[in-house]
């Protein structure tokens, strides 16, 4: 995925298209899918940083999510592509997801922050691995 020409100070976009079967009975995209959509592009940027889910799960490591806050600004409908966009701080042993979604001509649908911890054999650790793999530093 090419990101050097995002909006700063995105690091990651990722165009996903709603299915059908993702809508509800008022045709708009059920609000539980959007939480799939979020996990679905940070799956993505770990992969395309060079440490995905697969590799942490072979190495020990659990990426737990310990809290979504999530503003549902406009909704989408079946057939659409959005626009899922994030970039990402370190707080200790915090992991902060700033995620937005986007419709393809660029009105806001959803703003995101997701916080992310790392667990190791049941035990919460401060998550050096991925502070390296995703080149963050302590804020």
């Amino acid at each position: 995925m090419e990101t050097k020409n995002l909006p700063q100070p995105y690091v990651f976009e990722l165009p996903i298209k709603v299915r059908d079967y993702e809508v509800d009975v008022e045709g708009i995209v059920n609000n539980a899918n959007y939480l799939h959509y979020l996990e679905h592009t940070r799956h993505e940027y770990c992969e395309q940083m060079g440490f995905s889910f697969s590799q942490m799960r072979l190495e020990g490591i659990d990426p737990v999510l310990s809290r979504a806050e999530i503003d549902y600004i406009l909704p989408l409908r079946s057939g659409m592509t959005m626009l899922s966009r994030l970039w990402l701080e370190r707080k200790g042993p915090r992991f902060i997801f700033h995620q937005d979604i986007f419709t393809t001509d660029e009105r806001p649908v959803l703003r995101a922050v997701i916080t992310v911890v790392s667990v190791r054999d049941g035990r919460l650790t401060r998550g050096d691995e991925i502070a390296r793999a995703f080149r963050l530093t302590d804020s």
